[in-house]
Protein backbone atom coordinates (compact mmCIF):
# COMPACT_ATOMS: atom_id res chain seq x y z
CA UNK A 1 0.00 0.00 0.00
CA UNK A 2 2.58 2.50 -1.18
CA UNK A 3 -0.04 5.18 -1.74
CA UNK A 4 -0.64 5.51 2.00
CA UNK A 5 2.93 6.78 2.55
CA UNK A 6 2.70 5.90 6.26
CA UNK A 7 6.41 6.51 6.91
CA UNK A 8 6.58 9.51 4.59
CA UNK A 9 4.21 12.45 4.07
CA UNK A 10 1.62 13.69 1.59
CA UNK A 11 2.17 17.44 1.75
CA UNK A 12 4.00 17.32 -1.57
CA UNK A 13 0.59 16.57 -3.15
CA UNK A 14 -0.64 19.96 -1.93
CA UNK A 15 1.88 22.02 -3.87
CA UNK A 16 -0.40 25.05 -4.25
CA UNK A 17 -0.81 25.33 -0.49
CA UNK A 18 2.90 24.91 0.11
CA UNK A 19 3.46 27.64 -2.47
CA UNK A 20 1.13 29.95 -0.54
CA UNK A 21 3.05 29.13 2.64
CA UNK A 22 6.35 29.97 0.94
CA UNK A 23 4.87 33.33 -0.09
CA UNK A 24 3.93 34.05 3.51
CA UNK A 25 0.20 33.63 3.11
CA UNK A 26 -1.80 32.33 6.06
CA UNK A 27 -2.82 28.90 4.77
CA UNK A 28 -5.79 26.76 5.77
CA UNK A 29 -4.97 23.36 7.31
CA UNK A 30 -5.17 20.39 4.97
CA UNK A 31 -6.40 18.06 7.72
CA UNK A 32 -8.03 18.43 11.13
CA UNK A 33 -8.27 15.79 13.85
CA UNK A 34 -11.23 16.06 16.19
CA UNK A 35 -11.73 14.33 19.53
CA UNK A 36 -15.43 13.72 20.25
CA UNK A 37 -14.78 12.72 23.87
CA UNK A 38 -12.03 12.20 26.42
CA UNK A 39 -13.78 9.10 27.79
CA UNK A 40 -12.53 5.63 26.96
CA UNK A 41 -13.81 2.12 27.59
CA UNK A 42 -10.24 0.77 27.87
CA UNK A 43 -7.23 1.60 30.03
CA UNK A 44 -4.38 0.71 27.66
CA UNK A 45 -0.96 0.32 29.24
CA UNK A 46 0.51 2.58 26.54
CA UNK A 47 -2.11 5.36 26.73
CA UNK A 48 -0.41 8.58 25.67
CA UNK A 49 -2.78 10.82 27.61
CA UNK A 50 -2.89 8.98 30.94
CA UNK A 51 -6.46 7.71 31.07
CA UNK A 52 -6.72 8.68 34.74
CA UNK A 53 -7.13 12.35 33.74
CA UNK A 54 -10.43 11.88 31.91
CA UNK A 55 -13.25 14.27 32.85
CA UNK A 56 -16.16 12.93 30.81
CA UNK A 57 -16.15 15.73 28.26
CA UNK A 58 -17.99 15.58 24.93
CA UNK A 59 -17.43 17.87 21.96
CA UNK A 60 -20.25 20.28 21.16
CA UNK A 61 -21.66 19.12 17.82
CA UNK A 62 -23.15 22.48 16.85
CA UNK A 63 -19.97 24.49 17.22
CA UNK A 64 -17.46 21.99 15.85
CA UNK A 65 -19.67 21.44 12.79
CA UNK A 66 -19.74 25.21 12.24
CA UNK A 67 -15.96 25.38 12.55
CA UNK A 68 -15.35 22.48 10.14
CA UNK A 69 -17.87 23.88 7.65
CA UNK A 70 -16.00 27.19 7.65
CA UNK A 71 -12.67 25.40 7.22
CA UNK A 72 -14.05 23.37 4.31
CA UNK A 73 -14.96 26.60 2.49
CA UNK A 74 -11.35 27.78 2.87
CA UNK A 75 -9.75 24.57 1.63
CA UNK A 76 -9.82 21.92 4.35
CA UNK A 77 -9.52 18.47 2.74
CA UNK A 78 -9.97 15.88 5.48
CA UNK A 79 -11.11 15.17 9.04
CA UNK A 80 -9.88 12.36 11.29
CA UNK A 81 -12.23 11.44 14.14
CA UNK A 82 -10.01 10.12 16.92
CA UNK A 83 -8.46 12.04 19.80
CA UNK A 84 -8.08 11.60 23.53
CA UNK A 85 -10.63 8.87 24.14
CA UNK A 86 -12.70 6.32 22.26
CA UNK A 87 -14.65 8.33 19.64
CA UNK A 88 -17.45 5.79 19.22
CA UNK A 89 -18.58 6.48 22.80
CA UNK A 90 -20.05 9.71 21.45
CA UNK A 91 -23.55 9.19 20.07
CA UNK A 92 -22.92 12.05 17.63
CA UNK A 93 -20.20 10.23 15.68
CA UNK A 94 -22.51 9.15 12.86
CA UNK A 95 -23.81 12.72 12.58
CA UNK A 96 -20.22 13.98 12.38
CA UNK A 97 -19.34 11.49 9.66
CA UNK A 98 -22.45 12.28 7.63
CA UNK A 99 -22.17 16.06 7.91
CA UNK A 100 -18.45 16.14 7.12
CA UNK A 101 -18.96 13.90 4.10
CA UNK A 102 -21.68 16.25 2.83
CA UNK A 103 -19.05 19.00 2.91
CA UNK A 104 -17.12 16.85 0.41
CA UNK A 105 -14.38 16.14 2.93
CA UNK A 106 -12.50 12.88 3.27
CA UNK A 107 -13.45 11.39 6.64
CA UNK A 108 -11.63 8.75 8.71
CA UNK A 109 -11.93 7.18 12.16
CA UNK A 110 -9.44 5.63 14.57
CA UNK A 111 -11.08 3.40 17.19
CA UNK A 112 -10.47 0.43 19.46
CA UNK A 113 -13.30 -1.26 17.56
CA UNK A 114 -15.36 -2.57 20.48
CA UNK A 115 -18.40 -0.47 19.53
CA UNK A 116 -17.90 -0.82 15.77
CA UNK A 117 -20.78 -3.27 15.39
CA UNK A 118 -22.64 -4.13 12.18
CA UNK A 119 -25.21 -1.37 12.67
CA UNK A 120 -22.41 1.20 12.97
CA UNK A 121 -20.74 -0.21 9.86
CA UNK A 122 -23.95 -0.07 7.82
CA UNK A 123 -24.47 3.57 8.79
CA UNK A 124 -20.92 4.86 8.44
CA UNK A 125 -18.61 2.86 6.18
CA UNK A 126 -20.15 4.28 3.01
CA UNK A 127 -19.04 7.77 4.06
CA UNK A 128 -15.54 6.90 5.29
CA UNK A 129 -12.27 6.90 3.37
CA UNK A 130 -10.72 4.66 6.01
CA UNK A 131 -11.28 3.26 9.49
CA UNK A 132 -8.44 1.93 11.63
CA UNK A 133 -8.76 -0.34 14.66
CA UNK A 134 -6.09 -0.41 17.36
CA UNK A 135 -5.88 -4.10 18.17
CA UNK A 136 -2.34 -4.54 19.59
CA UNK A 137 -2.69 -8.28 20.13
CA UNK A 138 -3.40 -11.56 18.40
CA UNK A 139 -4.91 -13.47 21.32
CA UNK A 140 -7.42 -12.60 24.04
CA UNK A 141 -5.04 -12.90 27.05
CA UNK A 142 -2.48 -10.53 25.51
CA UNK A 143 -5.26 -8.16 24.47
CA UNK A 144 -6.55 -8.10 28.04
CA UNK A 145 -3.07 -7.21 29.29
CA UNK A 146 -2.44 -4.53 26.65
CA UNK A 147 -5.83 -2.81 26.86
CA UNK A 148 -6.70 -3.54 30.49
CA UNK A 149 -10.00 -4.79 29.16
CA UNK A 150 -12.09 -7.93 29.14
CA UNK A 151 -11.01 -10.83 26.95
CA UNK A 152 -14.56 -10.70 25.60
CA UNK A 153 -13.73 -7.33 24.07
CA UNK A 154 -11.10 -9.01 21.91
CA UNK A 155 -13.76 -11.36 20.56
CA UNK A 156 -16.06 -8.37 19.94
CA UNK A 157 -13.37 -6.55 17.98
CA UNK A 158 -12.73 -9.57 15.75
CA UNK A 159 -16.48 -9.99 15.22
CA UNK A 160 -16.82 -6.30 14.37
CA UNK A 161 -13.93 -6.45 11.91
CA UNK A 162 -15.65 -9.39 10.24
CA UNK A 163 -18.82 -7.30 10.04
CA UNK A 164 -16.94 -4.36 8.55
CA UNK A 165 -15.39 -6.55 5.84
CA UNK A 166 -18.79 -8.09 5.16
CA UNK A 167 -20.53 -4.71 4.83
CA UNK A 168 -17.74 -3.45 2.58
CA UNK A 169 -18.14 -6.41 0.23
CA UNK A 170 -21.93 -6.36 0.36
CA UNK A 171 -22.17 -2.76 -0.82
CA UNK A 172 -19.01 -2.66 -2.92
CA UNK A 173 -17.53 0.13 -0.80
CA UNK A 174 -14.12 1.72 -1.32
CA UNK A 175 -13.46 2.25 2.40
CA UNK A 176 -10.09 0.95 3.60
CA UNK A 177 -10.40 -1.22 6.72
CA UNK A 178 -7.14 -1.21 8.64
CA UNK A 179 -5.69 -2.30 11.95
CA UNK A 180 -2.67 -1.23 13.95
CA UNK A 181 -0.40 -2.92 16.45
CA UNK A 182 1.68 -0.80 18.82
CA UNK A 183 4.74 -2.97 19.34
CA UNK A 184 5.91 -3.40 22.95
CA UNK A 185 7.77 -6.08 24.87
CA UNK A 186 4.45 -7.24 26.32
CA UNK A 187 2.94 -8.13 22.94
CA UNK A 188 5.88 -8.82 20.60
CA UNK A 189 5.35 -12.59 20.71
CA UNK A 190 1.70 -12.12 19.74
CA UNK A 191 2.36 -10.17 16.53
CA UNK A 192 2.44 -13.22 14.25
CA UNK A 193 -0.84 -14.41 15.76
CA UNK A 194 -2.37 -11.04 14.99
CA UNK A 195 -1.22 -11.20 11.37
CA UNK A 196 -2.73 -14.66 10.94
CA UNK A 197 -6.07 -13.70 12.47
CA UNK A 198 -6.42 -10.41 10.60
CA UNK A 199 -5.48 -11.90 7.24
CA UNK A 200 -8.13 -14.57 7.71
CA UNK A 201 -10.75 -11.91 8.49
CA UNK A 202 -9.81 -10.02 5.33
CA UNK A 203 -8.92 -6.55 6.56
CA UNK A 204 -6.86 -4.45 4.17
CA UNK A 205 -3.77 -3.94 6.30
CA UNK A 206 -1.96 -4.25 9.60
CA UNK A 207 0.37 -1.43 10.64
CA UNK A 208 3.09 -2.27 13.15
CA UNK A 209 4.17 0.96 14.83
CA UNK A 210 6.66 1.99 17.54
CA UNK A 211 5.88 3.61 20.88
CA UNK A 212 6.21 7.39 21.09
CA UNK A 213 5.96 9.07 24.48
CA UNK A 214 3.70 12.10 24.72
CA UNK A 215 5.68 14.94 26.38
CA UNK A 216 2.96 15.55 28.95
CA UNK A 217 2.36 11.90 29.80
CA UNK A 218 3.61 9.92 32.78
CA UNK A 219 3.36 6.75 30.71
CA UNK A 220 6.71 5.12 29.93
CA UNK A 221 5.51 1.76 28.64
CA UNK A 222 7.96 1.66 25.76
CA UNK A 223 10.66 4.20 26.58
CA UNK A 224 13.33 1.54 27.13
CA UNK A 225 12.67 -0.42 23.93
CA UNK A 226 15.41 -0.87 21.34
CA UNK A 227 13.42 -1.58 18.20
CA UNK A 228 16.48 -2.87 16.37
CA UNK A 229 15.97 -6.03 18.43
CA UNK A 230 12.58 -6.53 16.75
CA UNK A 231 13.79 -6.39 13.15
CA UNK A 232 13.44 -10.18 12.85
CA UNK A 233 9.68 -9.75 13.11
CA UNK A 234 9.57 -7.79 9.86
CA UNK A 235 11.09 -10.72 7.99
CA UNK A 236 8.78 -13.25 9.64
CA UNK A 237 5.73 -11.18 8.72
CA UNK A 238 6.50 -11.00 5.00
CA UNK A 239 4.92 -14.36 4.21
CA UNK A 240 1.55 -13.18 5.55
CA UNK A 241 1.42 -10.11 3.31
CA UNK A 242 -0.41 -10.61 0.03
CA UNK A 243 -3.78 -11.49 -1.52
CA UNK A 244 -5.26 -8.15 -0.51
CA UNK A 245 -3.74 -8.10 2.98
CA UNK A 246 -0.79 -5.77 3.53
CA UNK A 247 1.56 -5.56 6.49
CA UNK A 248 3.19 -2.18 7.01
CA UNK A 249 6.08 -2.63 9.41
CA UNK A 250 7.23 0.88 10.26
CA UNK A 251 10.92 0.05 10.42
CA UNK A 252 12.00 3.40 9.00
CA UNK A 253 10.19 5.23 11.81
CA UNK A 254 11.56 2.80 14.40
CA UNK A 255 15.10 3.58 13.24
CA UNK A 256 14.48 7.33 13.57
CA UNK A 257 13.33 7.11 17.16
CA UNK A 258 16.53 8.33 18.76
CA UNK A 259 17.99 10.13 15.77
CA UNK A 260 18.43 13.89 15.89
CA UNK A 261 15.82 15.81 13.92
CA UNK A 262 16.94 17.38 10.65
CA UNK A 263 15.09 20.62 11.44
CA UNK A 264 15.28 23.19 14.23
CA UNK A 265 11.71 24.51 14.16
CA UNK A 266 8.25 23.02 13.71
CA UNK A 267 6.87 24.44 10.46
CA UNK A 268 4.18 21.86 9.73
CA UNK A 269 1.71 23.26 12.25
CA UNK A 270 0.31 25.53 9.54
CA UNK A 271 -1.14 22.53 7.72
CA UNK A 272 -2.71 20.65 10.63
CA UNK A 273 -5.04 21.29 13.58
CA UNK A 274 -6.36 19.33 16.55
CA UNK A 275 -9.69 19.97 18.28
CA UNK A 276 -9.93 18.50 21.77
CA UNK A 277 -13.14 17.28 23.39
CA UNK A 278 -13.58 20.58 25.25
CA UNK A 279 -13.52 22.49 21.94
CA UNK A 280 -10.01 23.93 22.32
CA UNK A 281 -8.06 24.13 19.05
CA UNK A 282 -4.37 23.29 19.10
CA UNK A 283 -1.76 23.31 16.32
CA UNK A 284 -0.79 19.78 17.36
CA UNK A 285 -1.95 17.18 19.91
CA UNK A 286 1.46 17.53 21.57
CA UNK A 287 0.07 20.70 23.14
CA UNK A 288 -3.19 19.11 24.30
CA UNK A 289 -4.34 20.64 27.58
CA UNK A 290 -1.75 23.45 27.59
CA UNK A 291 -4.05 26.44 27.15
CA UNK A 292 -1.32 28.89 26.19
CA UNK A 293 -0.95 26.91 22.97
CA UNK A 294 -4.68 26.96 22.22
CA UNK A 295 -5.46 29.16 19.23
CA UNK A 296 -9.11 29.42 20.26
CA UNK A 297 -12.24 27.42 21.01
CA UNK A 298 -14.89 26.31 18.52
CA UNK A 299 -17.45 28.10 20.68
CA UNK A 300 -15.60 31.37 20.28
CA UNK A 301 -16.24 32.13 16.64
CA UNK A 302 -16.11 30.96 13.05
CA UNK A 303 -13.14 29.25 11.46
CA UNK A 304 -12.08 32.44 9.71
CA UNK A 305 -12.32 34.50 12.90
CA UNK A 306 -10.22 32.01 14.86
CA UNK A 307 -7.72 30.99 12.18
CA UNK A 308 -7.05 34.59 11.16
CA UNK A 309 -7.13 35.89 14.73
CA UNK A 310 -4.21 37.42 16.58
CA UNK A 311 -4.13 34.62 19.16
CA UNK A 312 -3.63 32.06 16.41
CA UNK A 313 -0.87 34.13 14.81
CA UNK A 314 0.86 34.61 18.17
CA UNK A 315 0.90 30.87 18.91
CA UNK A 316 2.22 30.02 15.44
CA UNK A 317 4.94 32.67 15.67
CA UNK A 318 6.07 31.28 19.01
CA UNK A 319 6.22 27.70 17.71
CA UNK A 320 7.94 28.61 14.44
CA UNK A 321 10.40 31.17 15.80
CA UNK A 322 11.18 30.27 19.41
CA UNK A 323 10.46 26.60 20.14
CA UNK A 324 13.31 24.13 19.75
CA UNK A 325 11.82 21.32 17.69
CA UNK A 326 14.70 19.03 18.58
CA UNK A 327 13.37 18.90 22.13
CA UNK A 328 9.81 18.17 21.06
CA UNK A 329 8.08 14.81 20.76
CA UNK A 330 9.95 11.98 19.09
CA UNK A 331 8.34 10.46 16.00
CA UNK A 332 5.61 13.08 15.88
CA UNK A 333 2.99 13.12 13.15
CA UNK A 334 4.56 16.17 11.51
CA UNK A 335 8.14 14.90 11.50
CA UNK A 336 8.46 14.15 7.76
CA UNK A 337 6.51 17.29 6.86
CA UNK A 338 8.88 19.37 8.99
CA UNK A 339 11.91 17.86 7.27
CA UNK A 340 10.39 18.70 3.89
CA UNK A 341 9.48 22.30 4.79
CA UNK A 342 12.79 22.94 6.54
CA UNK A 343 14.64 21.84 3.39
CA UNK A 344 12.53 24.28 1.35
CA UNK A 345 13.48 27.09 3.71
CA UNK A 346 17.12 25.95 3.91
CA UNK A 347 17.98 24.51 0.48
CA UNK A 348 21.12 22.47 -0.11
CA UNK A 349 23.72 24.03 -2.39
CA UNK A 350 23.19 21.24 -4.93
CA UNK A 351 19.39 21.58 -4.94
CA UNK A 352 19.17 22.68 -8.60
CA UNK A 353 20.84 19.54 -9.97
CA UNK A 354 17.60 17.64 -10.35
Amino acid sequence: MEGMRIDSHKLLFHAERVSDWIKGKFVCPVCIEISPTDLCNHHCIFCGLDYGKRKGTFLDKKYVTRFVKGAAKKGLKAVIIAGEGEPLLDSNVTDFVTSFKKLKLDVAITTNGVLMDRDFCEKNLKSLTWIRVSIDAGTAPVYKRMHNASEKDFCKVLQNLNSAVSVKKKHGLKVTIGTQFLLLKENQKDLINAAKVLKKIGVDYLIVKPYSKHPLSRNEAGTDIDYSNFSYLEDRLKKYSGNGFNIIFRSATMKKRFMEKSYDRCLGVRFWAYISSDGEIYPCNTFYGVKRFSIGNVRGGSFTEIWNGEKCRTVFRHIEKKMDAKKCRELCRLDEINSYLWRIRHPHEHENFI
